[in-house]
């Protein structure tokens, strides 16, 4: 009999002899303070299995718990707790309430969704000693991000990015000999790296929370207080987060219901390549796979509504990569209108108007990546008296409470950025102001952002557009990666660092990053942002020669000096 399973008037027999004797197991829950690690966990668990009486103990760091299966007739809970004072190390803060069985109690949180947001929530709910449940329903424990987003994604593009490094060379001393594709065996490989971290980062995570429960299935709200599951178990709770997360957007254009169609979620499980494929799509996503799969062997062409690729950013990013995914071989059109989709001969034609004038495009195999949906439909929120956006996001505010008071909302499922990072983050953010005083409002001026295609895009704080846009003074330095260095000395030039700064104040309003692994520069720009670190001080600061991070040094220096007419150590 497990601790976890145990409850406080669970009853075990023993044989003695010839008679029955009833041996009453109890247990008791504590809030324990002053763990440092689970060394710690492991200590208060020996000291108090050393007590007479005590059948079990169960001590969580994470969790600041400890839970302690007893005989009430050789020990009672005050004993237990006395043995744990007395270490001198750790403390008993009070009892932590049991999490409600099946329609008996109402629970303090209920949450609803099982991806980043929602895991971020549990873990904070579990640390504030909550009783807890967590319902799940559609993609397996973990979400998106590690289901069928980033972490597949991203196995896949370093896998492409191999074939490409062995196919082309900027060394003209380096004759790249190929590569020998298999292609289920990546895909396998990579499902092995998916099952592997939702074990560790999310099954086993949540098998270590004492006070969450966790149920699969799919969450309507019949009342404000109240959910169903499975149109038959019931629950209630004190407060709910919503989590449920998003959805590939199909837009309605004649015919692609009608059609066999890939999303990403589909994509990443198939182990044959095809000879071509059309990506619908224009957003990071699309590009992403677009790239990977061009060199992977596959003939890409993009298809695009608006008039560039990444339209929320400038025309002056989106050429930059446009111009580098073309030279690869990635076929883009943008400002298109899609006309119908069509079967013809095994194949997928895309019917568009461009500039007025009909065209049509043909690929073996068809994927939509026109953005994302959130998944609110059949969530009752009407039910509720949830407000839902015209998108059919949860309407909330900055401190992630929705129109019901008692219920919050975070990650894909509301208008904030739909990254896993800031997912967790708001998940966490939610819970601590739904049951603490914290009252944190959600903060995005200085979040990082990337596009893992190659050269990177990437991103923090404003650019120009959104700086004039808010009404704030700007200047913009940029520094092409033909000045330096690291970008010379690996022959790979491609692109360029942007940075735009309150000339009134020399404050870093932002930057934006074209680069191979450009990414890697965006927690200085972050940090310069957040803290307000004025550019000369980026400007004058070490940075190590021939490391890409210089870049951001001549961009800084570059509000002052044309950085063309300064020797390589320049400061």
């Amino acid at each position: 009999m497990s601790v976890r399973n145990l409850n406080i008037s669970d009853i075990s027999y023993r044989e003695t002899g010839d008679k029955l004797m009833i041996m009453e197991i109890k247990t008791v829950k504590y809030k324990i303070e002053g763990m440092t690690c689970d060394g710690c966990a492991r200590t208060i668990e020996r000291v108090v299995r050393r007590v007479q009486g005590v059948k079990e103990a169960k001590v969580s760091y994470r969790g600041r718990t400890g839970v302690f299966a007893f005989d009430p007739g050789k020990v009672s809970p005050d004993q237990i707790s006395a043995a744990i004072n007395d270490t001198g190390h750790y403390s008993v803060a009070g009892k932590v309430p049991d999490v409600p069985k099946e329609g008996k109690e109402m629970y303090d949180l209920i949450i609803i969704g099982g991806g980043s947001a929602a895991f971020a929530a549990a873990i904070r709910a579990e640390e504030l000693g909550l009783a807890t449940l967590m319902i799940n329903e559609g993609l397996p424990t973990g979400g998106t991000c590690v289901n069928v987003g980033c972490v597949p994604s991203k196995t896949i593009i370093r896998a492409a990015e191999y074939m490409h490094i062995a196919q082309e060379s900027p060394f003209r001393g380096v004759k790249p000999a190929g590569a020998a594709l298999d292609m289920p065996e990546i895909i396998r490989q990579k499902r092995e790296l998916v099952e592997d971290l939702r074990q560790k980062k999310y099954i086993d995570i949540l098998d270590g929370l004492e006070h969450v429960r966790y149920v699969k299935g799919r969450a309507v709200f019949t009342d404000a207080r109240t959910v169903r599951v499975k149109n038959e178990d019931v629950y209630r709770a004190k407060k709910f987060l919503i989590a449920t997360g998003a959805s590939t957007f199909i837009p309605p254009v004649p015919g692609l219901e009608q059609v066999g169609y890939l999303t990403h979620r589909t994509l990443f499980e198939q182990e044959r390549l095809p000879e071509s494929m059309i990506v619908l799509g224009g957003g990071y996503i699309a590009l992403e796979i677009a790239q990977a799969w061009q060199r992977l062997g596959t003939r890409v062409t993009l298809l695009q509504r608006s008039g560039h690729v990444l339209s929320a950013q400038t025309a002056e990013v989106a050429e930059e990569i446009t111009k580098h995914l073309r030279e690869e071989g990635v076929e883009i059109h943008t400002g298109l209108d899609f006309r119908e989709v069509e079967e013809a001969g095994g194949s997928v034609k895309v019917t568009v108007l461009q500039a007025g004038i009909e065209r049509s495009f043909t690929a073996e195999q068809l994927l939509v990546s026109t953005g994302i949906r959130p998944n609110t439909s059949g969530l009752g929120a009407e039910a509720a008296g949830l407000q839902l956006t015209g998108t059919g996001h949860v309407a909330v505010d900055n401190r992630l409470q929705s129109s019901v008071p008692h219920i919050y909302a975070a990650g894909d499922c509301i208008t904030t950025p739909a990254y896993v990072y800031t997912a967790a983050y708001e998940g966490k953010l939610a819970v601590e102001n739904a049951f603490t005083e914290s009252d944190r409002r959600v903060d995005y001026t200085a979040m990082p952002w990337v596009v893992f295609t190659d050269p990177q895009v990437a991103g923090v704080g404003m650019d120009e557009k959104e700086a004039q846009a808010a009404g704030v003074p700007y200047e913009v330095s940029r520094v092409d990666l033909t000045e330096v260095p690291r970008s010379l000395a690996a022959f790979d030039t491609r692109g360029f660092v942007k940075l735009i700064r309150n000339p009134e104040n020399d404050r870093l309003l932002g930057a934006r990053i074209v680069a191979h692994e450009g990414s890697e520069l965006t927690m200085e720009l972050s940090l310069a942002v957040k803290y307000s670190i004025p550019v000369k001080e980026l400007a004058s600061s070490f940075h190590a020669y021939l490391t890409l991070s210089e870049a951001v040094k001549l961009a800084a220096i570059g509000f002052e000096k044309d950085v063309k007419t300064l020797s390589c150590c320049a400061v």
